[in-house]
C-alpha cells in the first residue's frame, strides 16, 4: 500500500514537471519582454539531473503523508467511519489556507502600491516641460558655429525652441563641486552643488519659471561670467534678493543673474539638488521643442537638415521617453507583480476549494440532518462557510500590517512618494475576503443542494 501511495504521488509529480515545463517554454518570450532579459531553456544534463532529483524527491515527501500514515490505518475502523483526523492535521491545512491567503494579500497592496507610485511618477509637475522634446547629440561645433546650427533649427516650421547642454539632462553626469562661496557662508560649510552647463533659450526651450533676474541672452557679451542657481540653491545659501551678487567659484567673482524655480534634472529616487548654470559654448546634446500635432512633419525636416548639415543620419530621442526609461524597472516590477499576484490568488483560491470539498464531504450527514429539521439552505452555506471566513480574516490580520512594512520599506526608496491611505488595504483585504466566499460559496452551495435522502441513505 506504501509502495502505491509513493509511486502515484511520484508520477504525479514529474507529470506536473512536464506540463511545468510546457508552460516555461510556451511564456518564456512573453517573460523576456517584460524583463528586458534573455533566458532560454536549453537542455543542459546537469540541470535536466539537479530537476529531476528535485522532482523525485518532492513527489516522495508529498506521498509519504498518505504512505506512512492512511495506509497504518485499522480496515474495519476506516470502512465505518469512525477514524477522525487529528486536530494537529486540521491544523496544518488551516495554517496552509492561511499562509495562502496572507501572501496573496501582500501581492495585492503591493501591486496597488507600485500603480499608485507610478501614476505619481509618470503625473508628478517636474518643474519642466518634458513633452515634445526632441533630444540629440552633436559634436564639433563650438561658438559661432554652433549658434548658426541651432539658428537653422529655429527656422524649420513646427519647432518652437531650441537649445542645447553639456551633458545628458537625465544621466546624473553633471559636475558636482563645492567651490562656491558667497558672503555670510558659515566657516567650516560646505554645500554640494550641481554645475550645469547650458546654451542660449534653455530655460525657455525646457519651460523652466524664472522666479527672479532674467536668463543667459546673446544681447550681452559677458555671459561668461554670469551664474543662474536654482530656488533650492538660494534657499540654502539663505540670500535675501540674490539676483545681481556676487559670489565666488573656484576664486573667481561670478554674478548672479537670476534665479530659476525647481526642477527634477533626475529621477524622483533622489531630491532636488542645488545647482547653478553656467553658459557653454561646447554643448554635447541638442535640445528642440517641437509644437504639438506637427512632430511628423517636423520631425522628417529636421532630419533632412541635419542629413544635410551633418552628412549622417539623425537619432534622436523624445525626452519624455528618456524620463519614462529612469522606472523602467519599477514598471517591470509592476507588471511581474500582477502575474504574481494572480498565481497567487489562484493557489489559495485552489487551497481553499480542496478544503471547502473535504469539509462538506465530512459533514454531508449533519447537513442532511439539519435540512430534515426545517434549515434552509442559505443556513447551511452560512455555517460551512464560517470557519472559512475566520480563516481569511486572521489571513488578512496578518497580511496587512506585513504589506504595510513592506510597502513603506519600499517607498522609503523615492525621495518623493505617495502616501499610504487607507483603502489600499481595505481593498486587498475585500478582494480577498470576496474571493474566498466565492470560492467556498461554490463548494458549499453544491453540498447545501443535495437531498437529505441522499445524505443519508447510507445509515
Amino acid at each position: 500500500m506504501a509502495v502505491q501511495y509513493l509511486t502515484e504521488s511520484t508520477l504525479i509529480a514529474f507529470f506536473s514537471l512536464f506540463v511545468a515545463l510546457l508552460l516555461v517554454f510556451l511564456l518564456l518570450p512573453q517573460f523576456n519582454q517584460i524583463t528586458a532579459k534573455q533566458l532560454g531553456l536549453i537542455p543542459d544534463p546537469s540541470f535536466i539531473g539537479v530537476l529531476a532529483v528535485i522532482t523525485l524527491v518532492t513527489g516522495l515527501i508529498a506521498g509519504s503523508y498518505p504512505a506512512f500514515y492512511l495506509s497504518g490505518f485499522n480496515p474495519v475502523k476506516v470502512l465505518k467511519g469512525s477514524v477522525l483526523a487529528s486536530a494537529g492535521s486540521l491544523w496544518i491545512r488551516k495554517g496552509l489556507v492561511v499562509f495562502q491567503f496572507t501572501i496573496s494579500i501582500i501581492l495585492i497592496v503591493s501591486v496597488v502600491v507600485i500603480y499608485q507610485q507610478m501614476q505619481h511618477v509618470q503625473n508628478k509637475n517636474l518643474g519642466l516641460e518634458k513633452d515634445n522634446v526632441v533630444t540629440f547629440g552633436i559634436d564639433n561645433l563650438e561658438g559661432e558655429s554652433l549658434n548658426t546650427f541651432l539658428n537653422e533649427i529655429k527656422r524649420i516650421p513646427g519647432t518652437i525652441n531650441v537649445s542645447a547642454i553639456r551633458g545628458d539632462l537625465t544621466s546624473g553626469d553633471h559636475n558636482n563641486t563645492t567651490g562656491l562661496t558667497w558672503e555670510g557662508l558659515n566657516p567650516g560649510e560646505e554645500i554640494d552643488f550641481t554645475d550645469i552647463k547650458v546654451s542660449y533659450d534653455f530655460f525657455e526651450t525646457m519651460g523652466i519659471n524664472v522666479v527672479a533676474g532674467r536668463t543667459f541672452s546673446e544681447e550681452f557679451s559677458t555671459e561668461s561670467s554670469k551664474l543662474i542657481l536654482n530656488q533650492r540653491a538660494i534657499d540654502l545659501m539663505g540670500l535675501e534678493d540674490p539676483v545681481g551678487k556676487t559670489v565666488t567659484l573656484w576664486g573667481q567673482d561670478r554674478q548672479i543673474i537670476g534665479v530659476v524655480s525647481d526642477f527634477h534634472f533626475e529621477s524622483l529616487y533622489s531630491d532636488i539638488k542645488p545647482c547653478f548654470f553656467r553658459l557653454t559654448t561646447q554643448p554635447i546634446n541638442v535640445l528642440v521643442k517641437i509644437r504639438a500635432g506637427s512632430e511628423k512633419e517636423t520631425l522628417a525636416q529636421l532630419q533632412d537638415f541635419y542629413q544635410d548639415y551633418k552628412g549622417t543620419s539623425l537619432e534622436y530621442q523624445f525626452l519624455d521617453e528618456i524620463y519614462q526609461r529612469l522606472y523602467a524597472s519599477e514598471q517591470r516590477v509592476a507588471t511581474l507583480s500582477k502575474y504574481f499576484a494572480g498565481i497567487a490568488i489562484l493557489i489559495s483560491c485552489l487551497g481553499l476549494f480542496g478544503l471547502a470539498a473535504f469539509t462538506a464531504e465530512r459533514r454531508l450527514k449533519e447537513i442532511g440532518i439539519r435540512k430534515i429539521l426545517g434549515a434552509s439552505e442559505f443556513s447551511v452555506v452560512r455555517l460551512l462557510s464560517n470557519d472559512f471566513t475566520k480563516m481569511v480574516l486572521v489571513a488578512i490580520l496578518i497580511g496587512l500590517p506585513i504589506s504595510y512594512l513592506v510597502a513603506q520599506r519600499w517607498l522609503e526608496n523615492f525621495a518623493f512618494s505617495i502616501e499610504l491611505k487607507w483603502w489600499y488595504f481595505a481593498s486587498a483585504g475585500l478582494a480577498a475576503l470576496l474571493t474566498a466566499w466565492f470560492t467556498v460559496g461554490l463548494q458549499t452551495a453544491k453540498a447545501a443542494l443535495v437531498k437529505p435522502v441522499e445524505c443519508l441513505k447510507d445509515e
